[in-house]
């Protein structure tokens, strides 16, 4: 199967699901089976719950918030340090995971539904006639928006999931030569779906929308039985397992047989084939008194580490922790945030690299909704970090094409750098300065306080040509250096 459903995914909002799959190579492999790792972990996360995970985040100065909420899983991860971090290839039953080597355009803003060129394309075809740009800035996967019909145009709003002609994105046509494009240079195109709700297409017995059209003609008993706007007669009882309810469409009971079978079948005819999957899972950071974030995240990002255990380790989750705590830091020079009691990175990214994607902004978190955007002075310095360090960076559209002041060349020679599935060591992490070496030969430093790497200097690379005041700040801040 290729998305497991389970309780927990009644909170999910989306998904991503990639089209086609490249199996990750052999010498990628693990020898610890994948199910055996897996199990060790959830062993270790099935009793941390909101209520006792929340505590741990105060015991940090003395205790690494992995080790106290993941000792078993902690100890799998430093055996694995020699290695690399590297992922192990799934065994059955799990999905692919992808290469590990992704890098991911967020192909898409809130406004693109908008025809574009001038009214000349449709978003399917605008991105088509970009895709040599994409594959010369070094992206391996785009992230395409909702492709079914809506009763929103960004297309988070689903009515008829079969519908592919019923998007503001343009027609069905469209997008399979949009994806044959991609596919053809080697890039892994990847759907934004959305599992959590559905909306009905005419109102039911109870006088309100809940009898659903399309293929999927679902009646009430899809919707959870505690959805009282939309007269839910499912089984389950979304507010008792602690979700939360989206308030603009009826919620679907995932644990539904029906509803479960259904959706399966449709991700299987949307991408035909087994494949990666990532899920967002939002959840509030924990704050002072002064509504700043606390130094440790452990309960946060403990949160988000059994969530992809909950999916069976069949899915990936967008790094809120990083996001958060990177906000933080380069907003006011704190990067002593960026490193937590055992040295580790402090977001999803320090604990399970494999499942994390790291990000600087989105559709939500920016575009023209805003809800939580990065500091614009400091989105150099954001690619700077999570393209150089582990886990699955995804890039923003409006980030890579339409900002101006050499971020789209620096974000090309930051991916031209990478070095994918590396050790990362945290150097050091204080008011003024991060510096970091990535599997031994890239360095990477943030801030304004003077930093060198230690060792011969055999040739240092600077990370692009300095394009307006953007770039040269950025080249100040980063660079690629053989170490010894």
């Amino acid at each position: 199967m290729g998305f497991k459903f389970t309780s927990q995914l009644l909170g999910l909002a989306r998904a991503l699901v990639q089209y086609s799959y490249w199996p990750a190579h052999t010498e990628q492999a693990h020898p610890t089976p994948a199910q055996a790792r897996l199990s060790a972990i959830r062993r270790e996360l099935e009793t941390v719950t909101r209520a006792t995970s929340e505590p741990l985040a105060t015991t940090c100065s003395s205790q690494s918030p992995g080790s106290a909420i993941f000792p078993a899983a902690q100890r799998w991860l430093e055996g694995l340090l020699p290695r690399g971090l590297r992922s192990p290839r799934p065994a059955a039953p799990l999905t692919p995971e992808g290469s590990g080597e992704e890098v991911v355009l967020q192909g898409f803003n809130w406004e693109s539904w908008r025809a574009a060129d001038g009214g000349r394309d449709s978003w399917w075809e605008h991105l088509r006639r970009r895709v040599d740009e994409v594959q010369a800035l070094g992206f391996s996967t785009v992230w395409l928006p909702p492709p079914t019909q809506s009763v929103s145009p960004q297309g988070y709003m689903p009515c008829d999931l079969y519908d592919l002609d019923g998007s503001y994105y343009g027609s069905e046509a469209e997008l399979r030569r949009l994806v044959a494009a991609l596919r053809a240079r080697g890039i892994k195109p990847v759907a934004d779906v959305v599992l959590n709700h559905r909306c009905a297409s005419a109102r039911g017995p109870e006088g309100v929308y809940n009898a659903f059209g399309g293929r999927l003609a679902w009646d009430a008993t899809a919707i959870v039985g505690d959805d009282e706007r939309f007269a839910g007669r499912g089984g389950t009882r979304k507010a008792a397992a602690g979700h939360a309810f989206f308030e603009a469409a009826p919620n679907l009971d995932h644990a539904h047989p029906g509803v479960k079978s259904d959706l399966v079948d449709w991700l299987r005819w949307l991408r035909r084939d087994a494949a990666f999957a990532v899920g967002e899972f939002w959840d509030g950071l924990r704050y002072e008194a002064d509504g700043r974030p606390s130094h440790c995240q452990a309960a946060h990002r403990a949160r988000l580490a059994r969530w992809v255990c909950e999916t069976g380790g069949a899915a990936c989750a967008f790094d809120i922790t990083t996001k958060g705590v990177l906000h933080a830091a380069l907003e006011h020079g704190e990067f002593w945030r960026l490193r937590d009691a055992e040295g580790r990175a402090p977001g999803l990214i320090g604990f399970w690299p494999a499942r994390a994607v790291t990000f600087v902004e989105n559709h939500d978190t920016g575009s023209t909704q805003g809800h939580w955007r990065f500091p614009a002075a400091r989105v150099g310095q954001g690619y700077a970090y999570i393209l150089t360090h582990p886990g699955t960076p995804c890039v923003f559209y409006d980030h890579a094409f339409l900002w101006e002041g050499g971020l789209r060349e620096a974000v090309a020679a930051l991916v031209a750098a990478r070095r994918p599935r590396a050790v990362l060591r945290i150097l050091r992490a204080e008011q003024g300065l991060y510096a970091a070496e990535v599997d031994g030969r890239l360095a990477v430093k943030l801030g304004h306080e003077a930093w060198q790497p230690a060792g011969p200097r055999l040739g240092r690379r600077r990370l692009g040509r300095p394009v307006g005041r953007l770039g040269a700040r950025l080249r100040r801040h980063c660079w690629s250096e053989p170490m010894l």
